[in-house]
């Protein structure tokens, strides 16, 4: 059985299915692994072996350099996998380099096996596997190991995707009683038992909860669970679903509303209402659905189907449907609607703009940029918290532009555009790069960019800064002030996601997914190296998060001073 490498340079061959020209890639250092065929040629048919010259140079001039580094494979996904549970650790060699190498080797399968097997494939072949029989009885017990401890990585890192999963719950119900049946040979396999005991339970837990009139007032006994299990608790955010939802006043804007995925039409006008004003009563929610149709959403009526697309294009109107509501033909209410922007304090609104980021941001996976890219499912229902941060990005770049040209007074877009580079520069201190991007782009479109009177009258010293800002959104050198200023700034941080997005998309066209009908894995490795880019950026955010949210607290007084008194005694 032959592998494929990769070492300082990446296959650049194009999909005939993507562009018809050859894309020329960048520079990747993949580590290696090497996959040792014992048994001579035996599925040599399955696998592909197409070594560079100079790799294979390095190889005959210092192999003790090449085998302390794995070896990226194409293969058959049956293949595949097989290989990976024959080079997993298992605990006591987690530590070592070699375990470390095979850790990264599991996270590339785990995250980007939706692209060459489906979840009832994945289930069939570790089902298959944890068969495995050999006369060694050490060894089978080794596999059956190693396929729990995959199983239970699996389970963690995307029980998001999973949790709805018949296919999932009938092998985990399968898998477990067949430990339990093996339980009586191998009394070592008591500890993974309960491992899987913990993680069925916690998929069935998500799973029910997630329909449970209760759902909400489980949330907290959901994290507290998932730490007592030694489980991570990231991607909780992501049982309630959350959208925004776009109302529309008149034909060409609307106000962006964030609301839960089961909102209903009187909620929905509630929250306008409010925001616009206006009595509730005086007005209606109206869904234009195509082609041109009319329909009258009543109170209880949802806004959004399972799916979660919306009913038709959302109109707020006056009872007597003759009437669109238009908010910006007074002038009066243009001068107060700037007054308001100009008397909010400019720091205030950059948090306000980066807690909102976070809230998707925390809960995107990063799966879904995965799934994004290959559009495996037309489903949207795996792609829900990045696509809803990609459209906060391009409403906030809309809506800096709607701010400066609602604005009449010249004085006043003057005091506008200065709020606007100072929040831009907030947001970038506090490592909101996404939305940072969507202010310095609504600022740099040609409709504000082009107010030559306005921008003559802005002061140097803003001039100067924004200039600096846009230094960091040149897109000169494949954007190489963004990546080397993102680089050296320290998590948590959230990145500018559509440029991750091109990244992805660029290794995707450039590489071949498939060679000869093998998996090619190199190209995933690739892949899911970058996207692991969303898990790094969300680290220290999840830490402190879940430190806040579970405070340590001393409530006696008696305690406290006791404790006061023996940390500095009395002279």
């Amino acid at each position: 059985m032959g592998c494929s490498s990769c070492r300082g340079h990446a296959a650049s061959s194009s999909d005939s299915t993507s562009r018809a020209e050859a894309v020329t890639m960048p520079t990747f250092d993949v580590p290696y692994f090497r996959y040792i065929d014992e048994e001579g040629t035996e599925g040599e048919e399955e696998w592909s072996s197409s070594r560079s010259l100079s790799s294979i140079e390095e190889d005959s001039s210092t192999d003790s350099v090449v085998s302390d580094r794995y070896m990226v494979v194409s293969g058959t996904p049956e293949k595949i996998l097989e290989h990976l549970l024959n080079n997993l650790m298992l605990d006591d060699e987690q530590g070592t380099t070699q375990g470390k190498e095979t850790d990264t080797l599991l996270d590339d399968f785990l995250l980007t096996y939706p692209v060459f097997m489906s979840t009832s494939d994945l289930c069939q072949a570790l089902y298959s596997t944890s068969l495995y029989w050999k006369e060694d009885r050490k060894e089978a017990l080794d596999r059956k190991r190693k396929v729990l401890h995959l199983v239970s990585q699996w389970i963690v890192l995307c029980r998001d995707f999973l949790r709805d999963d018949e296919h999932v719950k009938l092998f985990m119900k399968t898998l477990y009683r067949y430990v339990l049946d093996d339980l009586y040979e191998h009394p070592t396999l008591e500890k993974d038992l309960r491992d899987l005991q913990k993680l069925r339970q916690l998929h069935r837990r998500h799973t029910v909860d997630e329909y449970s009139p209760q759902r909400k007032s489980k949330a907290l006994f959901h994290q507290l669970s998932l730490k007592e299990n030694g489980l991570q608790s990231r991607g909780t955010q992501r049982e309630t679903k959350e959208v925004l939802c776009h109302v529309y006043m008149t034909m060409d804007s609307y106000l962006s509303v964030r609301a839960q995925a089961g909102v209903v039409a009187q909620e929905m006008l509630q929250a306008v209402a409010e925001r616009m004003d206006v009595p509730q009563e005086e007005l209606v929610l109206v869904a234009i659905t195509y082609p041109g149709g009319r329909l009258l959403l009543q109170p209880q009526d949802r806004v959004y189907s399972d799916s979660l697309r919306a009913v038709g294009r959302l109109h707020v109107c006056r009872k007597d449907l003759g009437e669109v509501l238009n908010p910006f033909t007074d002038n009066s209410e243009l001068q107060q609607r700037t007054a308001r922007m100009l008397s909010m304090n400019t720091w205030d609104v950059a948090v306000a703009l980066t807690n909102f980021d976070w809230a998707i941001f925390a809960s995107i996976h990063e799966q879904e940029l995965v799934y994004f890219t290959f559009s495996r499912h037309a489903s949207s229902s795996h792609t829900v918290a990045l696509e809803l941060l990609l459209q906060r990005c391009n409403e906030v770049q809309l809506w800096v532009m709607t701010e400066v040209l609602l604005c009449p007074l010249l004085c006043k877009r003057v005091q506008l555009i200065k709020k606007f580079i100072k929040i831009a520069a907030h947001c970038k201190a506090q490592r909101n790069l996404n939305c940072f991007f969507a202010i310095i782009m609504g600022l740099n479109t040609a409709a504000v960019s082009r107010l030559s009177q306005t921008w003559e009258k802005i002061p140097g010293k803003f001039k100067k800064l924004f200039s600096e800002l846009e230094t960091m959104t040149d897109p000169s050198l494949n954007h190489k002030a963004y990546r080397e200023s993102f680089k050296k700034m320290k998590e948590p941080k959230i990145p500018f996601l559509p440029l991750l997005l091109k990244d992805i998309t660029f290794i995707h066209e450039g590489n071949k997914t498939f060679h000869d009908n093998l998996v090619n894995f190199e190209k995933l490795h690739m892949i899911a190296d970058t996207v692991r880019l969303i898990r790094q950026c969300q680290n220290d955010h999840m830490e402190a998060q879940a430190y806040i949210d579970y405070l340590h607290i001393i409530d006696n007084q008696q305690t406290l001073f006791e404790l006061s008194h023996r940390l500095e005694p009395r002279a």
